[in-house]
């Protein structure tokens, strides 16, 4: 078997998220805070998860980032769509996910972060509504059923 040459990550990694409710801007929280020492990636196997190299006793257990090329926590950006027109920051404090303080300390980060508009059609989703949804045409797809 040829082994295979895994080429470093290189630029931004794009994480693109549908909704900005509680569980994405906890997300997107964390990596902030983690960024700014504020927080451990707790949680996070590609930030604390080890491997083990060899026999247990040789006791060989680097962390995953630090033996295959993966992107940095400081390389990866996010966007996302939302049926709703708050910023991240916005969307968090109404989630009630986090403490106050933590968001406070990132809160520039999160309030640059707008969601774009969602595609929606409310003849899938009847209990759901909001104002940012995408113009457009609509499709003359009717669903099966």
């Amino acid at each position: 078997m040829k082994p295979v040459d895994i080429q470093p990550a290189k630029g931004k990694l794009g994480v693109l998220l549908v909704g900005l409710g509680a569980v994405s801007t906890t997300v997107i929280a964390g990596v902030l805070a983690v960024r700014k020492n504020l927080a451990k990636p707790i949680g996070s196997l590609t930030q604390m998860g080890t491997l083990r190299l060899g026999k247990r006793t040789e006791g060989r257990s680097p962390k995953i980032a630090d033996i295959l090329p993966i992107a940095r926590l400081d390389d990866v950006v996010f966007g996302g769509w939302d049926l709703f027109e708050d910023n991240c920051y916005e969307a968090a404090k109404t989630a009630g996910v986090l403490e106050s303080s933590m968001l406070d300390a990132i809160r520039p980060e999160l309030e640059a972060l707008k969601p774009w508009p969602a595609v929606f059609d409310r003849q899938y989703v009847k209990r759901l509504d909001g104002p940012n949804v995408k113009k457009g045409k609509t499709s003359s797809i009717s669903p099966s059923r």
